[in-house]
Parts: structure tokens; sequence; C-alpha cells
């Protein structure tokens, strides 16, 4: 039998914490169950500190530290639960799906919409866990790569994108681009399932995949001015061309992640 969720509450108005500890209660098709509560932000963290949590039910607007911006801090530490925001105002929708939240209710919650979003949170759950278990081979984990003259091993896990320039392919983390002598083609027989080709000069890691949209890209544009369906790149924030070829595939890895 599969674990309950354990859910934290947080809310600065302790009616809706009540309801939604009912409601939480009443989601039996996906078990769940409430371990705490907290009426802001650095309550919830306090109980972060000491309890594990599987999911946060979290408002917006509270006194202190608000919701979006608390979501934002979690999202620098390892092992955050996850965030499904609660709240009365439908406008924060767009900034909380850039937050990586799961998914967005507005009061008054309903018991149904409430059942939808703990599916979402047991379905990444499980797909994290299966990732977690999966068996990396050494050489398939890491990336030779070039830099000033030395050769460095990458972690396949910190790559963002691969590009191929007019006669090498750039790799790009985070923090740093280097160069590598293999081929795209080779590299994406290599890589598999954990990359998506988004054009025919770019792969880009599916969990680094946030956003698609038309954009003005100097020499990628398939349209006069240069106008292009672009991929947005995290954490860097960079843009890549998608050629209309991959456009469906894109949308597809875009729901998959629930973003």
């Amino acid at each position: 039998m599969t674990a309950p969720l354990k859910v934290l509450l947080v809310d600065d108005e302790e009616l809706a914490r009540l309801r939604l500890r009912s409601l939480v209660a009443d989601c039996t098709e996906v078990p769940a169950v409430v371990v705490g509560e907290a009426a802001n932000a650095a309550q919830a963290v306090d109980f972060l500190m000491a309890h594990e949590c599987d999911l946060l039910l979290l408002d917006i607007h509270m006194p202190g530290l608000d919701g979006m911006q608390f979501a934002a801090r979690l999202r620098s530490q390892p092992k955050a639960p996850a965030v499904v925001f609660v709240t009365a105002h439908a406008e924060h929708a767009l900034q909380a799906f850039e937050l990586e939240a799961v998914d967005y209710l507005t009061k008054p919650v309903k018991r149904d919409r409430l059942q939808v979003a703990l599916q979402r949170v047991s379905q990444r759950l499980a797909l994290q866990g299966e990732r977690a278990s999966e068996p990396v081979p050494e050489d398939e984990g890491m990336l030779v790569v070039s830099d000033r003259g030395r050769v460095l091993r990458v972690p396949v896990a910190e790559v963002l994108y691969l590009k191929a320039e007019l006669k090498y392919v750039t790799l790009r983390t985070a923090q740093h681009t280097f160069v590598l002598d293999d081929s795209l083609a080779e590299l994406e027989t290599r890589l598999g399932e954990r990359f998506l080709r988004v054009h025919r000069n770019a792969l880009v890691a599916r969990v680094a995949v946030r956003a698609l949209e038309r954009r003005t890209l100097a020499g990628e544009g398939d349209d006069e001015g240069g106008e292009a369906w672009a991929v947005r790149v995290a954490p860097v924030d960079e843009w890549l061309a998608v050629s209309r070829r991959q456009l469906a595939a894109v949308r597809e890895a875009l729901v998959a992640v629930g973003r």
C-alpha cells in the first residue's frame, strides 16, 4: 500500500486551515494526511526543519514572507516538498507555475479539485522515485569536455543543453559552457530520453524545459523579422529555437513535468 502524502497547511487564517484539513481527509482516492499547520512562512520553516513533508498547501497573501517568496526560497533546498498554492487570488497563477508549483487552487477549494492536485503530486513523487532508483552506469553519467586545455568530466545531471555550432558542440551547465568533440547525433543516442531534441542543432534536458513561446532570435527565425518558436531553459533563462517539427514534442514535455 502506498504511504499517504504528508501535508503541511500554510495559511494565516485558522478557518481556512480547518477547511483544508477537512477536505484532505475527504480525498480518499489518494491517501494523504495533514501532519502540521503553520500560520506563516516562519512557522513553516520551523516545522520543515524538524519533520518530513511531501506537500505544502500554501497560501499566497500572508504576513511577513508571502507564499510566492517562500516557494522561491524552497526551490534552492534539497528534497524540498511539492507546492500547491491555495489562494483567493487568481492573478498569480503564471508566477506560481514559474516557481514549479504542482497546482494552483482558488478559494473556496472544491474537494474534486483538491483531489486532482493530490493526484498530480503523487504522480510527480512516483516519477522522481523511479528516476532515483534507476542505476546510471559510470560512463553514461559523465561527459568528457575540453576547457582551456584541460580535459574534464561533467555529470550528465548538470547538463542543461547541448548545441551544435559550426565545428563543435557546446555544453551548457548552470555555471559554465564547455566544448565537446562528440557529434550531436552521437550524444542524442547516448543520452536517450533524458534529453529532448528541440531543433536540428540542439538538445535540452527535459527537467530544464520551462516555457515555449514565439520570440525574436537573431538568425533563428523561420518568419520575416527573425521570429521563431523558442524554449526557455532554466535556471539560466536562455532561449533556444524550436523547429516546427519539434513543437508537439516540446509541448508534451512541458505537460509531462507539470509546468
